[in-house]
């Protein structure tokens, strides 16, 4: 039973580590620039980071993170496996 707890610890310790890993790597997807866009978020090149700063320069400030697939190119599936790394702010 005790070899059990002590898994179930280093098994949250290492989501711990994953959050935390993945909250050094968000993109403020409001503010970044295209390069940045580009090589933090996946699926996403140069184009489509173009996209995304076009459709901010001419809507605004994203207000949602489910507002990114309204950019031309980016579906669904490309915004759930960014999701855990986009911020707004």
């Amino acid at each position: 039973m005790l070899a059990f707890g002590s898994g179930t610890a280093a098994a949250q310790d290492g989501a711990g580590e994953v959050t935390a890993m993945a909250a050094a790597e968000t993109v403020n997807i409001n503010a970044a620039d295209a390069d940045t866009l580009a090589s933090r978020l996946q699926g996403i090149g140069m184009s489509r980071a173009q996209e995304i700063i076009r459709y901010r320069e001419a809507y605004g400030p994203f207000s949602s993170v489910e507002e990114l697939a309204d950019v031309k190119g980016i579906g669904q599936a490309t915004l759930d496996k960014n999701r855990v790394l986009i911020t707004l702010e």
